[in-house]
């Protein structure tokens, strides 16, 4: 399974520079690869990395042991709300391996992808690739990125005209039902990872399906090890759905309601493809924790395997260099990035309603 450092490259085939994921020297994007690569921002942050995994892992380990240590009682069902963070940083980590921000070495990197998102999460990190890597490729565009496509939820009014049944009441009513929809992705994301099993090689398949069983495994002996049967369910529950929320709103305010290609129009080039369709979220060192330092999503669309603790120092370069071209540069703080966001969704049911 190919990394999500080609994120910018082309499904349909590409010159070299494309499937890189940067465009060709000579492009309008050029002027400032040259001065983000001018200060370093590309190189990778090894040790950052090492101190930030080995933190989350001892958050993780000093989580369960507390599970342990109150037993048998409904006071453990408190400790899901400090796991499912912990869970949410450790998908943030999995999703930098992917685009081999953390190492330049790629079978490390798909190491790491693999710890943190098959065994501790659960979750097929081929199958995040993939839908991730094609994200990347086209954010927004309604016939090629994944994440707009037609789904419990729709993006344009044209995918909302072709809803019946109980899908059509869901799309009328989807803007109020998001956050609550949220609650089940948790569970959706491990459901997805092990359908993706079929796609994949013999090889990496039965690695990808032996690390998700022995996470299902180990997590179920756990619960039912400390906890009555009722107690476990209603962790488990309530875990999934913390964590499905947690990680559904730092995701959410990236590209909903900002702008969508028109699929029969011009080819847009990798500056407009990748600032057009995404919005930054401002905010001080909590908003950048909670979001996981994505809301730097221009800079991060941009430049997809620059390490994550780089994308803030990038910003001022991408910002101005935005302004001295004329080029629109979204950004917002988080509540009116939610808002702007439920507005599209409420604009793409409206006409159902």
């Amino acid at each position: 399974m190919s990394q999500a450092t080609a994120t910018a490259a082309d499904p349909a085939g590409g010159s070299s520079s494309e499937r890189t994921g940067l465009p060709a020297v000579g492009s309008d994007f050029a002027p400032l690869l040259r001065a983000v690569k001018g200060q370093g921002l590309l190189e990778r942050r090894t040790g950052r990395y090492a101190i930030s995994i080995t933190a989350n892992l001892t958050a993780l380990g000093g989580v369960i042991d507390a599970f342990v240590l109150l037993g048998d009682t409904w006071w453990s069902l408190f400790l899901a709300l400090p796991l499912a963070v912990v869970w949410t940083r450790t998908a943030f980590i999995a999703h930098d391996a992917g685009h081999s921000q953390i190492s330049g070495d790629r079978r490390a990197s798909r190491l790491i992808g693999l710890v943190h998102a098959n065994l501790l999460l659960g979750m097929n990190e081929a199958w995040w690739n993939d839908k991730h890597v094609r994200h990347h490729a086209n954010p927004n565009h309604v016939d090629k990125d994944p994440d707009v496509g037609v789904g419990a939820l729709v993006w344009t009014q044209k995918q909302a005209a072709r809803r019946e049944g109980f899908a059509r009441r869901l799309t009328r009513n989807q803007a109020r039902l998001f956050f609550p929809m949220l609650l089940l992705e948790g569970i959706a994301l491990k459901i997805y990872g092990f359908r993706f099993l079929r796609h994949q090689p013999p090889r990496e398949r039965a690695v990808s399906a032996l690390l998700m069983t022995a996470h299902l495994a180990l997590y179920t002996t756990l619960l039912l090890t400390v906890l009555s049967p009722a107690k476990a369910l209603v962790f488990a529950l309530l875990l999934h759905a913390l964590f499905g929320l947690h990680l559904g709103m730092a995701f959410a305010p990236n590209h909903k309601g900002m702008e969508m290609p028109d699929p029969d129009g011009d080819r847009w080039g990798h500056l407009e493809r990748q600032v057009l369709t995404s919005r930054n979220v401002r905010g001080a060192l909590l908003t950048d924790w909670f979001l996981g330092g994505l809301n730097y999503q221009i800079e991060h669309h941009l430049f997809p395997s620059m390490p994550r603790p780089h994308l803030r120092l990038a910003q001022p370069l991408v910002k101005e260099y935005c302004r001295s071209i004329g080029m629109p540069y979204a950004e917002t703080g988080l509540v009116e990035s939610y808002r702007q966001a439920l507005a599209h969704m409420r604009e793409v049911g409206e006409p159902l309603r």
